[in-house]
């Protein structure tokens, strides 16, 4: 059965923690400062929260994603603004050298052939183009995988697939652990052994009252990220090659230099 997403996407609409919509603002900011006066193309671009900060940045922005069910929810909040685009990643219907960015969050992790979209990175991307990936940290002690996630990439296994690819890698890190909450630090070990026993649940609304627990307080996705009052932290630089234990969120700036 062809999988839609949409119970394991973060859907304009729902109740969320708020350190989800300010993951969401963290990673768009920062991928704004690769995308000025540039073609862009955003990849799984979900319920489209981050195109309109995008195309206020870019030259120009192209984006979809593989569900339809997703891009309906997105297309009734933008209407005519953005023509949002079904397709597949590993097999994108975009001409050879016609982007200077692609931007994929959060989603890498659900394809099932992962190198094929580096490969399809390589051939739409420009000289000197950049893919940029944002990714949940696998190398935390109580990660917790997405269902019907195929594979998650740590920084050393990400350098050197992308290696294969004729990119030159940069990693930075969102979320330091020293930051979150003590209700957050006190739930690590317990998440641990909850994941290793398959007792997580597995959609987003079973997950509402557990993120509830966690967190306190939730609050409603918004359908796009407008300018906020204050930036948020900028990624911090990570070591190439060297698995990080820190942070919660991984970013890779990968440029194609070959």
């Amino acid at each position: 059965m062809k999988l839609d997403f949409v119970e394991l996407t973060e859907i304009s609409g729902t109740e969320v923690s708020a350190e989800q919509v300010e993951r969401i603002i963290q990673r768009y900011y920062w991928a704004g400062s690769y995308c000025r006066e540039k073609d862009v193309l955003e990849v799984a671009c979900g319920t489209g929260q981050g195109i309109g900060y995008l195309a206020s940045v870019s030259r120009s922005i192209t984006a979809g994603d593989y569900s339809e069910a997703i891009l309906a929810i997105a297309r009734r909040h933008y209407g005519e603004r953005f023509k949002l685009e079904q397709f597949d990643a590993q097999q994108m219907p975009f001409a050879d050298a016609s982007f200077d960015v692609v931007i994929i969050f959060e989603a890498i992790y659900y394809l099932p052939e992962p190198e094929k979209f580096f490969a399809e990175c390589r051939r739409v991307l420009r000289p000197g183009g950049v893919l940029l990936i944002a990714t949940a940290n696998k190398d935390l002690f109580d990660f917790n995988p997405s269902p019907h996630s195929h594979r998650y990439y740590g920084i050393p296994e990400m350098g050197a697939e992308l290696g294969k690819f004729g990119f030159t890698c940069e990693f930075f890190g969102g979320y330091p652990l020293e930051t979150v909450s003590a209700r957050q630090k006190a739930m690590r070990p317990i998440k641990m052994i909850a994941s290793r026993l398959g007792l997580i649940p597995k959609s987003m609304r079973a997950k509402k009252l557990l993120k509830r627990f966690i967190f306190g307080g939730l609050v409603t996705m918004p359908p796009e990220i407008g300018a906020v009052e204050s930036r948020p932290p900028v990624p911090l630089p990570l070591p190439p090659g060297i698995a990080d234990t820190n942070h919660k969120v991984l970013f890779c700036a990968a440029r194609l230099t070959r």
